[in-house]
């Protein structure tokens, strides 16, 4: 921008006809030098304010006009010292040179105006008071008494000689406010109170070297046309454009060390001048003294309640910010749990608990923005849907607490149910439609006043329901038996893997109508030493709890492909084409789960195309990494089964998303379908689905002959259950025909 650097050309410019001034002979010459500088500042605010479309040129003008009325008086006194050869004093001129403070204060006043906040900003206007306070008793004991009580001059020569260190000290008010303010300051703004300062050294100069020097007065003159340059370069600086529009500030700035130093030896002149020689001798000094001390006392004191509530307003908001959860703007857990000690002391509480379902699953698959987002959802609606004095908060990840005061089981159960309605409802985040399940337990407080033990009670609760899938959960004592068993368990399982206790077991996969084995699912059994055979449904949750279904998980996918090979190897062709094995989400999650499975087949021998890898619905509904875990076994040549189809999350989509080649339909389709009725309308879709995407599928659970017919009319080439073979160490590979009517 060519006009940029304008104000630093004028402000060279004006320097150096500053230093002319002083070079040309004193009289007319000099005097015109100094006018034009005058002249110039003036009529170059004026083209700044329309170069630069000032927002506030109203102030602009003011200075502009207070530049010029000074100019006049410097025009009507040198018209008397030079024209007329006359020195009056009292003269027009003064009057010219006093009426241009209020008008500079005027522009000032605009200026701090908008460089404050859109309101009052009481603090800097009580320091700018004790700042102008304390200097203007200076003035009064140096300047402006002496001037007062001189009685050599007449009354009104006193009253025009006290009226300029008057304006003085109002001056001195408003660079007190300015440089006390806590606006942003711009180069431009920066000029402003640099013409506004050297101004006001100027006069202060003059007004000392008047009383106490026979020194030139005319040598501050480089103070005055500085002071005129200063304007001008202002409103040439391309960030006047801003000047005095209103800025919002915070209302906790922080005052330097710098004005916390101003502001205590101001308030320390009161004291300090009395100590000096002859002042409080002074009734009249040690009068206005006393007065400026009152007002500087009262001034500090009304600051520092400021300050002590502005302290103590900052520690209300850590206090808030530490007990608030950033994310969700909802209680924390320190909250709660002061809240929860103060519940149980008052009378009967209600505690819930609530986790998200397969949050992290949106997470991996959505990515954390979207988690994010659906957690400040969950949030308001939980708030929104409790009465005021219900306490939600979140106590960390996707778990979230309600207390309840004074409520009653019953009351609690059904603020319970109102949660789970609430967030029965999609959550729209960006494009994404989520369904939203979640696991609450909830519990009381009766028998305990610790807030830990409640939290426990109702985490117990809610580990229970999500366990179980089957809605809401109370804390009752046996839920403690559980869990210690669940403890004992996920104990003994860490021996039971290093110690052999774990055996496989296989199920025959047969062809309809032949019965010959095409596969076997491998099964996980535990012989516990103690206690003998323990289901897997006893033990596998807890493995996926603590982490040991990885280590597990792997052993079986090792013993289960060697023992495919084995079988290989004795009986040839009769051997199963494929071995099946089960995988948890937990393995699929696994970073490195894809190149643990290559490496055991390369291991065992046993080729990729022989391998099934059976997963449930609910295991990649959540997509993101379990799905990416499918896909590279897929592109090894692992064949992908879906297991118990239909009973999970039950979504098509599921069939384009994840690479499957064979859906197991689950056994509560298979149980009635040798019934007259709609018993078969679900199992013969699911075959008709699988044929039309090219896929397998394959029956499980069948346990009769009949069953084992009608699924072959339907359609269906393949099945599993006891009717062909219990889960055995060695099943038997021979192919008896197994399809009623053929035998």
């Amino acid at each position: 921008m060519r006009y940029d650097r304008l104000w630093w050309w004028w402000l060279t410019a004006a320097s150096l006809l500053t230093a002319a001034d002083y070079l040309l002979p004193k009289g007319l010459p000099s005097a015109l030098a100094y006018n034009t500088i005058g002249v110039l500042s003036a009529v170059l605010i004026v083209v700044g304010v329309r170069l630069h479309r000032a927002r506030r040129p109203a102030m602009w003008y003011w200075f502009a006009a207070g530049i010029l009325t000074s100019v006049m008086g410097d025009l009507v006194y040198e018209y008397y010292k030079y024209v007329l050869h006359q020195e009056p004093y009292p003269s027009p001129a003064d009057y010219f040179f006093l009426s241009a403070y209020p008008l500079i204060v005027v522009g000032m006043l605009m200026l701090m105006r908008g460089r404050g906040r859109a309101g009052i900003d009481v603090a800097a206007l009580i320091d700018a008071a004790v700042v102008a306070v304390g200097l203007g008793l200076v003035f009064w004991v140096f300047v402006m008494h002496p001037i007062a009580t001189d009685s050599s001059a007449s009354t009104l020569e006193r009253a025009i000689g006290v009226a300029y260190p008057a304006a003085d000290v109002l001056l001195l008010a408003m660079l007190a406010r300015f440089y006390t303010g806590v606006g942003r300051r711009t180069a431009g703004i920066r000029l402003l109170g640099g013409a506004a300062l050297l101004l006001f050294i100027a006069d202060v100069g003059y007004s000392l070297l008047s009383l106490y020097s026979d020194l030139d007065v005319d040598m501050l003159d480089a103070f005055f046309l500085l002071s005129y340059a200063c304007w001008a370069a202002a409103a040439l600086h391309p960030s006047m454009r801003g000047a005095g529009a209103v800025e919002k500030q915070p209302r906790d700035a922080r005052v330097g060390r710098a004005r916390l130093v101003l502001l205590g030896v101001c308030s320390l002149l009161a004291p300090g001048l009395l100590l000096i020689p002859g002042i409080s001798e002074n009734a009249v000094d040690r009068t206005v003294i006393a007065v400026g001390a009152g007002v500087l006392f009262l001034l500090v004191v009304t600051r520092m309640s400021g300050f002590v509530g502005q302290v103590q307003d900052q520690a209300d908001q850590l206090e808030d910010l530490a007990m608030t959860d950033e994310l969700t703007g909802l209680a924390n857990r320190r909250r709660f749990e002061q809240a929860l000690r103060a519940c149980l002391q008052a009378g009967p509480t209600q505690v819930a608990l609530l986790d998200l379902d397969d949050f992290k699953g949106v997470n991996d698959r959505l990515g954390h923005g979207v988690g994010d987002h659906l957690l400040t959802v969950v949030a308001q609606r939980l708030r929104t849907s409790l009465r005021p004095d219900v306490l939600v908060a979140r106590m960390g990840g996707d778990e979230f607490a309600i207390l309840v005061p004074g409520a009653t089981n019953a009351a609690g159960d059904a603020i319970v149910r109102r949660l789970v309605d609430a967030l029965r409802a999609p959550i729209t985040a960006g494009s994404h439609e989520l369904l939203v399940g979640a696991s609450v337990g909830v519990t009381d407080g009766s028998g305990t006043g610790d807030p830990y033990e409640v939290l426990r009670r109702a985490d117990v609760a809610m580990y229970a329901a999500k366990a179980a899938h089957d809605g809401p959960r109370r804390y009752v004592p046996e839920l403690d038996e559980h869990t210690d068993e669940q403890a004992r368990l996920g104990a003994d399982l860490r021996v039971a893997l290093d110690t052999g206790q774990f055996r496989l077991v296989y199920q025959p996969i047969v062809a309809l109508p032949s019965g010959r084995t095409e596969a076997v699912e491998a099964l996980v059994r535990w012989e516990h030493p103690v206690r003998g055979m323990i289901a897997p449904d006893q033990f596998i949750p807890a493995a996926e709890r603590n982490g040991l279904i990885v280590e597990l998980g792997e052993w079986i996918m090792r013993t289960a492909c060697t023992q495919a090979m084995s079988w290989r190897n004795r009986h040839g062709d009769l051997a199963p084409q494929r071995m099946s094995v089960n995988v948890s989400a937990r393995q699929l999650a696994e970073p490195e789960f894809g190149a643990v499975v290559a490496a055991i087949l390369t291991e065992t021998g046993l080729s990729a195309a022989q391998l099934t890898v059976e997963v449930t619905e609910t295991a990649v509904f959540g997509g993101g990494r379990s799905v990416q875990a499918l896909q590279d076994l897929h592109e090894l040549g692992v064949h992908i089964a879906l297991d118990d189809f239909g009973t999970g999350h039950s979504s098509l989509g599921l069939l384009r998303t994840v690479p499957v080649d064979i859906l197991k339909v689950d056994k509560s389709f298979v149980d009635n379908i040798t019934m007259a009725g709609q018993h078969a309308v679900i199992a013969t879709a699911l075959i008709q689905v699988s044929n039309g995407l090219g896929l397998t599928a394959v029956a499980e659970g069948v346990e009769t002959a009949e069953q084992a017919a009608e699924l072959y009319r339907l359609g269906y080439r393949y099945a599993q259950g006891y009717h062909f073979g219990r889960p055995t160490a060695q099943p038997s590979f021979a192919a008896p025909e197994l399809v009623a009517g053929r035998r």
